[in-house]
C-alpha cells in the first residue's frame, strides 16, 4: 500500500535507517538512525520538511486465496524448483489452485531427485533431457505456462528451450542478455510475460515514477540524491529495481551515478543498522532515495521494503493467470511486462 505520510508508520518492519536530513526534531519524526558505527555518506542539513512516501509489505500481510479464486484450467510448471523463489511460486500458485506440474530442471548433479513442495513430488530433470521432456510435458499439458526462477547465466538458454519448444513463458529471473532475451522471444512469437520485477505494489510504484518522470521533466532539478538498498547476502548485483527509480529521478533533473547506491549485504548492519527482522535476512528488498533541495531547506523521502518472498510469489501467479488468458484468447501481442499485467486491473 502506497501512502503519503509525515513520517513511516510504526511496525514490525520499519527500518532504523535515518538519511539524517534534518536536526533532532527530523530525526525522531523519521525514527530512523544510522548511528556512528557506520560511515555512510548522506548530508546532514540544518533544516528540512521530510515528505515520506512509504510502502512497506511483510509475508503476514499478502492476500489471502479463498476457494472462489481457484483456476484449475491453469497448468504451470516451475523451473527452478529447488530455490527459495520456485518454491514460494509453487506454494502461491498451489493456493491459487493452479495445477502444478510435477516436473522441473536442474543442474546434472540434481537430475533424479525429488523436491517435496506443499505436499507435491516434483522430479527434477538433468540439463541433457531438458527439451525432451518439456515437449512431452507440453503434448500432455497444452494450456502449460513455463515460470523461471533460475539464475541469471540460464536465463537465455532457458528463454531459447522455451522458444524453441513454443511454450508461454513468464521470466522472473534477472540477468543476462535482456536485449536478445527479448529477441528470442519475438522471433518466436511464443507467448510471454518478462518482468525483473514482479512484485505488483513495486511495479505500480516504479509506474508512478515513470509517469511523474514523463508529465514533470526537471521538476527536482538541482536536487541532490542519496539511495541505500539492502538485499540477502546472496544477491551480489546493484537493485534492478533501485536503478529503474534513479533513471526517473535523472529525467526528473537529478544529476546521480548508479556507482553511489550505497548496498548494505552484510547481516549484521541489515540488523543493527537497517532494521531487517532476522528471520528475513534470507529474503528482503529494502530501499530509501532521499532527495534534498539546493538549499538544504526541503528533503523528500521514498521508501519501500519487502520482507519475504510471497509478493513477488503472488505478482508471478498473476502474471501467469494473466498470460494464460492472452494465450487462450490469440491476442495479436505476445511480449508483455508486469505494467500490462496492473493495467488488466482484475488481478486477485
Amino acid at each position: 500500500m502506497l501512502s503519503m505520510l509525515k513520517a513511516p508508520p510504526s511496525n514490525n518492519f520499519q527500518p532504523k535507517l535515518n538519511f539524517l536530513f534534518g536536526g533532532s526534531r527530523t530525526r525522531r519524526q523519521c525514527n530512523i538512525n544510522f548511528g556512528s558505527r557506520v560511515n555512510v555518506a548522506f548530508a546532514k542539513p540544518r533544516t528540512s520538511v521530510p515528505l515520506v512516501l512509504c510502502m512497506l509489505t511483510s509475508t503476514t500481510t499478502q492476500h489471502q486465496v479463498t476457494p472462489m479464486s481457484k483456476h484449475n484450467d491453469v497448468a504451470i510448471m516451475v523451473n527452478g524448483c529447488t530455490g527459495r523463489m520456485g518454491k514460494a511460486v509453487i506454494n502461491a500458485a498451489d493456493s491459487a489452485g493452479l495445477h502444478i506440474i510435477p516436473v522441473s530442471f536442474g543442474a546434472t548433479e540434481e537430475a533424479g531427485q525429488t523436491v517435496e513442495v506443499c505436499g507435491k513430488e516434483i522430479l527434477v530433470h538433468g540439463p541433457s533431457d531438458k527439451e525432451s521432456v518439456l515437449a512431452s510435458v507440453f503434448d500432455e499439458h497444452p494450456n502449460m505456462i513455463m515460470v523461471d526462477y533460475t539464475v541469471p547465466a540460464a536465463v537465455n538458454d532457458n528463454a531459447e528451450l522455451y522458444s524453441k519448444v513454443g511454450v508461454p513463458f513468464v521470466m522472473g529471473t534477472t540477468g543476462g542478455d535482456r536485449d536478445r532475451l527479448y529477441k528470442t522471444a519475438e522471433n518466436s512469437k511464443v507467448y510471454a510475460v518478462i518482468s525483473p520485477q514482479m512484485g505488483k505494489q513495486v511495479v505500480a510504484f516504479l509506474a508512478a515514477m515513470e509517469i511523474m518522470a514523463e508529465q514533470f521533466p526537471e521538476a527536482f532539478s538541482g536536487y541532490s540524491l542519496q539511495v541505500l538498498e539492502s538485499h540477502q547476502a546472496g544477491k551480489l548485483d546493484t537493485s534492478g529495481t533501485a536503478k529503474a527509480v534513479i533513471s526517473c529521478f535523472r529525467k526528473l533533473g537529478v544529476s546521480f551515478d548508479m556507482d553511489q547506491i550505497q548496498m548494505i549485504r552484510d547481516p549484521k548492519q541489515q540488523i543493527e543498522m537497517v532494521g531487517v527482522p532476522e528471520e528475513h535476512l534470507p529474503g528482503h528488498a529494502f530501499h530509501m532515495y532521499h532527495l534534498t533541495s539546493p538549499d538544504q531547506t526541503v528533503s523528500f523521502e521514498f521508501q519501500h521494503n519487502v520482507c519475504g518472498r510471497s509478493i513477488y510469489a503472488e505478482g508471478t501467479v498473476d502474471a501467469v493467470l494473466f498470460l494464460s488468458k492472452k494465450v487462450q484468447s490469440k491476442a495479436d501481442k505476445r511480449i508483455y511486462n508486469m505494467i500490462d499485467v496492473l493495467r488488466v486491473g482484475n488481478m486477485r
